[in-house]
């Protein structure tokens, strides 16, 4: 059963929390980063991003970067851009994104249900981006992002939530990209006991989005328990800071690739070989082609936007992996016909998140890419049963919306 814990949150005084919240350190690379901070100095990319305080060259692995990071945080702690909250909290994090409104519960998650698979995951890690977590995780003493989870909603946590946000929020915010974010604290005793009598009663969580940070957070743990000849289970080293949210409230959109060759092969040599696994039909307008079911692809080629649709006894139906559209694609087209046997090392396919829109796909391949595919988006029931089977997605099967902003609430290891 999950095991949760409120925990002492540190989080911007109110008036500061539109100069401090930020996006996560993962969607903006080191220049976009450096552009954002300008003239922000209480923005929270200082603490997740510390390179932007450092010359360019620098190697954003070094150690200096890490202790940058640690020194942003405790300075802006002192000077009261950042306070802590007095008592264990739990704390609501609304998101409104268009028609799209997720509530998730903001808790400090269990590294022992992480290795006990209570909290069960879906993708591998990459060695070194863990090793750049643990090494942020461990410097900054903090979990400053928060994995992503989710479980199967309850009537029972849906009443107690919306009680609360009843009540006037901390805060209420809209960020850049019109994403409103909106935040209360649960610090009651009756709610944080009834929450976790709630969550002790069900039977796992799912990591959605948050591979690396939650492993990050659980190796730190890990350490620390060692360390510790009076290690009790209780320390804060024991929990990662996650929003929990229930699954039926999840929009996870479309994630599109970009190959940036044929592999040697003619278009019409490549769309000849295509065809034995795929039906092949020009998509009649000058639209973009956006899949609208199961095992159809979007293709743009040489201009074309094409509907490409899985022949039968093409792929395992009855295989949560092997049925995956990304799947379908990697196995019956990008392996054996574009020659891409990794996707996660080949440097000739690149990932196109759908909140950039199918146009992205268009200019990248009208601007000498060879070929792009729009695909139809992983459901959260696939990627719960592809979990409960224990298996691993694909790379880059999900990508979810709307983003957590880094900055609105963090946990401190001690």
């Amino acid at each position: 059963m999950a095991k949760i814990k409120p925990f002492y949150g540190v989080r911007p005084a109110t008036e500061k929390i539109k100069e401090v919240a930020s996006p996560p350190y993962d969607v903006l690379n080191s220049m976009e980063a450096r552009e954002q901070v300008k003239g922000k100095p209480n923005s929270f990319l200082h603490v997740v991003k510390p390179e932007v305080d450092l010359p360019e060259d620098i190697d954003l692995y070094s150690a200096d970067v890490y202790q940058k990071g640690r020194e942003n945080l405790y300075k802006m702690l002192s000077e009261g851009v950042l306070i802590q909250d007095e008592k264990p909290c739990f704390y609501l994090y609304r998101l409104i994104m268009g028609n799209v409104d997720e509530i998730g519960l903001v808790a400090g998650a269990s590294i022992e249900d992480y290795e006990n698979s209570i909290i069960k995951k879906h993708e591998h890690t990459r060695a070194d981006k863990e090793a750049d977590r643990i090494k942020h995780v461990d410097t900054l003493n903090a979990n400053t992002g928060p994995v992503f989870l989710t479980y199967r909603a309850r009537k029972d946590m849906n009443e107690i939530v919306g009680e609360i946000i009843k009540e006037n929020p901390l805060y209420d915010f809209e960020s850049e990209d019109g994403i409103k974010h909106i935040f209360w604290k649960i610090d009651q005793q009756i709610d944080i006991d009834k929450i976790q009598t709630i969550f002790s009663n069900i039977d796992c969580l799912y990591v959605a989005d948050g591979h690396h940070r939650s492993a990050s957070g659980t190796k730190v743990g890990q350490r620390r328990r060692k360390a510790n000849s009076d290690h009790t289970g209780e320390e804060e080293y024991n929990y990662f800071l996650s929003v929990i949210f229930p699954d039926d409230q999840l929009y996870i959109m479309d994630y599109n690739r970009v190959v940036k060759d044929l592999h040697g092969y003619s278009s019409e040599k490549f769309l000849s070989k295509i065809e034995k696994k795929f039906d092949v039909k020009v998509y009649s307008t000058s639209d973009c082609y956006h899949p609208q079911k199961l095992h159809d692809f979007g293709m743009y080629l040489d201009g074309v936007w094409y509907k490409l649709t899985s022949k039968n006894d093409t792929f395992d139906k009855n295989d949560p992996v092997k049925s995956l559209d990304v799947a379908i694609l990697q196995n019956n087209l990008l392996h054996p016909i574009l020659g891409i046997g990794d996707p996660r090392k080949d440097k000739r396919i690149d990932f196109v998140g759908g909140i950039r829109g199918l146009e992205e796909l268009s200019r990248r391949v009208d601007e000498g890419e060879a070929v792009a595919f729009s695909m139809f988006p992983t459901s959260i029931e696939q990627l719960m049963a592809i979990a409960d089977a224990d298996e691993v997605m694909p790379p880059k099967s999900t990508w979810f919306e709307p983003k957590l902003r880094s900055g609105v609430i963090t946990h401190l290891l001690d």
